[in-house]
C-alpha cells in the first residue's frame, strides 16, 4: 500500500482521504482549517504541518482544492508544495482549475511529476470508490499511479497533461447544460398548466429522464442538500467559457447556463447544491431572470 498526502479537506478531499484510509493506505493530510484535519487524524491519518512538509516527505501527493487561487496559495510561497518538491514526487491534481492553471503548476513544481486528474462524481461516489477519474499526463507517470487511482474509481486516460482538465470541463458543460434544459422544460410545463406529476411522467420518456427523476423531488421539496455547491458550478462554468473563448468556439447556450448560475448565486444559493438553480429559473420564468442577467 502507498503512503499518500492529501491537501485540501473540503467535502471531496476529506472523502478521498477517508477512502484511501479505508483501503489500507497510509495517509498524510493537510488543510488550512485545522478542524477539518481532526476527524481524519482520529481515523489514523498523519497531520503535515505545511504543504512543503507533505511534499518533501512523500512520493505521492493529491491536491483537491476549490479553485485556482487556493491551488496557487498551497503550491507557492515559503511553505508551499514547490519548496518541498523533489524528483521522486508525483503530484495528482484533482481540482477543477482550468488548463492555464495546470500549465503554471507544472512549471512551479519542477522537478516533480504532475498529472491532472479531476473527477466526475460527488460525496457518495468518493466514499464508495465510484468516481470517474480523468487522467492526463505522461503515460509512465499515469501507469505508476493508476492502481492507487483505481481505489477511488474508474480511471479514464484522456491524453497528455491538461487533457484531464479539458475532459472535466467537457463533462461539466454537458451536465450544466442538461440541468438548464430541464429547468426550461419544467418552466414551459408550468406555464402551460401541466401538473408536476404529469411533467415528471412526460420527462421520464425523454433523454432528460435520469436528471428529472433526481432533481424534481428536490425541487418539489424546496430542499437542496449539497452534493456540488452552486458556487463551484458557477466557477466551472466560467472555466468552460474561458476554454471555449481560447479555442474560438461560440457557446451561447452555455453562456445562458452561466448567467442562470450567477443569478441563483446572487439569490443566496451559492452554498446549496447546484440543483437550486432550478428554483431560480422557475421563479423567474416570465422573463424577470433574463432582465436581471
Amino acid at each position: 500500500m502507498e503512503r499518500v498526502a492529501v491537501l485540501g479537506l473540503g467535502a471531496m478531499g476529506s472523502r478521498i482521504a477517508g477512502r484511501l484510509l479505508d483501503t489500507g493506505h497510509e495517509v498524510v493530510v493537510w488543510n488550512r482549517s485545522l478542524n477539518k484535519v481532526a476527524p481524519l487524524i482520529a481515523r489514523g491519518a498523519i497531520a503535515a504541518s505545511t504543504p512543503r512538509d507533505a511534499a518533501a516527505g512523500n512520493r505521492i501527493l493529491i491536491t483537491m482544492l476549490a479553485d485556482r487561487n487556493a491551488l496557487q496559495s498551497v503550491s507557492e510561497g515559503p511553505g508551499g508544495i514547490a519548496t518541498g518538491a523533489h524528483s521522486g514526487l508525483i503530484v495528482i491534481e484533482m481540482s477543477t482549475v482550468g488548463q492555464p492553471a495546470i500549465r503554471a503548476l507544472a512549471s512551479t513544481l519542477r522537478p516533480a511529476s504532475l498529472i491532472d486528474s479531476p473527477v466526475l462524481g460527488s460525496i457518495s461516489e468518493a466514499e464508495s470508490g465510484r468516481l470517474t477519474i480523468f487522467a492526463g499526463g505522461p503515460k509512465d507517470v499515469v501507469d505508476e499511479v493508476e492502481p492507487l487511482l483505481a481505489t477511488l474509481g474508474s480511471v479514464l486516460r484522456v491524453g497528455t497533461l491538461g487533457a484531464g482538465t479539458a475532459a472535466k470541463l467537457v463533462a461539466n458543460a454537458a451536465l450544466l447544460g442538461t440541468l438548464t434544459i430541464l429547468g426550461e422544460a419544467v418552466a414551459i410545463a408550468d406555464a402551460l398548466e401541466l401538473s408536476r406529476e404529469t411533467t415528471a411522467a412526460v420527462l421520464a420518456s425523454t433523454p432528460l429522464a435520469e436528471q428529472a427523476s433526481r432533481r424534481l423531488a428536490l425541487l418539489q421539496a424546496g430542499d437542496f442538500p449539497r452534493r456540488f455547491a452552486l458556487s463551484l458550478a458557477r466557477k466551472d462554468a466560467d472555466l468552460i467559457l474561458d476554454g471555449a473563448k481560447t479555442g474560438g468556439v461560440s457557446t451561447p447556450a452555455l453562456e445562458s447556463v452561466r448567467d442562470w448560475l450567477r443569478v441563483a448565486e446572487a439569490d443566496g444559493h451559492g452554498e446549496s447544491d447546484y440543483t437550486a438553480m432550478l428554483a431560480t429559473m422557475l421563479r423567474d420564468r416570465r422573463g424577470q431572470g433574463a432582465q436581471r442577467r
